[in-house]
């Protein structure tokens, strides 16, 4: 990865740390959780050849990032990890962006009455990761009894479609057993860097991105019922857990997200593929990426 050039900008009180390769149109890559720009190592380098300028930040309160108030999850309003940023980007100012390729996460319209932590913990119950997320310190002191390098094994390998529970004090106790040999596309170094990025800043930064759930859904009142009108093709994994929500795929198969992101081009379902698809199956998403943005 020496190629990849390393830079730091100063925007909003922040210096955002950026891996940039080539030059060209603009292409965004923003990350999930527990990622880093890392996790768009093989896009970035791809799409650079292919005569783009292909960015990847920490996003707020990660990596390299500085500056962001990890105590406060508060000032995480307005911004959603990876998808659910990309999302909100096109909704705001969809002037700004051409296309979007958006993996694994569809677009979830606003619920004009139900705030998001509520109704996770109405579907799944309070050991639901979601709701587990919502206490400041609380995961963050299993995370520290479990071992960042470990966190970030169980969830970079998690492949069960089923519900994402971590019952408290139990650890991973309740996930399937972390492989001995990690899969062909996650090498010990790429964990390695994971690791050593989580263990110097820990997780809190990322994890506020879930506390403010229930502020953003009141910020933005406003856009209850509105379009995300940017031409947009989605990729996910049979096996990703977003996916495998009670009626999400009828959802995004059966005209309900056609209905909020009406320039939807094209889904693709990948087979046998979990949710951190841009890691696992780097060459297909290359080309499903390419395929699509070359368009515009």
């Amino acid at each position: 990865m020496e190629t990849i050039e390393h830079k730091t900008i100063t925007a909003n009180g922040m210096k955002i740390h950026i891996a940039e390769k080539g030059q060209g149109p603009l292409v965004l890559f923003l990350h999930g959780f527990p990622e880093l720009w890392y996790s768009w190592r093989h896009q970035i380098l791809y799409m650079a050849a292919q005569g783009y300028r292909a960015v990847a930040p920490d996003l707020r309160g990660y990596g390299d990032t500085t500056g962001a108030p990890v105590h406060d999850c508060t000032k995480f309003t307005s911004l959603h990890v990876g998808a659910f940023m990309a999302w909100s980007l096109c909704l705001y100012r969809p002037d700004r962006v051409k296309a979007l390729v958006n993996l694994s996460v569809h677009f979830m319209p606003r619920d004009p009455v139900m705030k998001p932590i509520a109704m996770f913990r109405g579907l799944f119950g309070d050991d639901h990761y979601m709701c587990r997320f919502q206490v400041p310190g609380d995961i963050e002191a299993e995370f520290a009894q479990i071992g960042a390098r470990d966190v970030v094994k169980k969830f970079l390998t998690y492949r069960d479609p089923g519900t994402f529970y971590f019952p408290k004090g139990k650890g991973f106790g309740s996930f399937p057993d972390t492989p001995d040999i990690l899969p062909s596309w996650l090498s010990e170094e790429d964990v390695d860097y994971y690791t050593n990025k989580f263990e110097k800043n820990g997780f809190t930064g990322g994890i506020n991105y879930y506390r403010a759930f229930d502020l953003n859904w009141e910020l933005t009142g406003p856009w209850t019922g509105t379009q995300v009108k940017v031409p947009t093709k989605f990729i996910v994994g049979d096996l990703d857990l977003v996916y495998n929500i009670p009626g999400v795929k009828e959802y995004v198969q059966g005209g309900g997200f056609k209905k909020y992101v009406p320039l939807l081009d094209e889904v693709v379902v990948m087979e046998g593929v979990a949710h951190f698809l841009n890691q696992e199956k780097p060459d297909e998403i290359n080309q499903y990426i390419l395929e699509y943005i070359k368009k515009f």
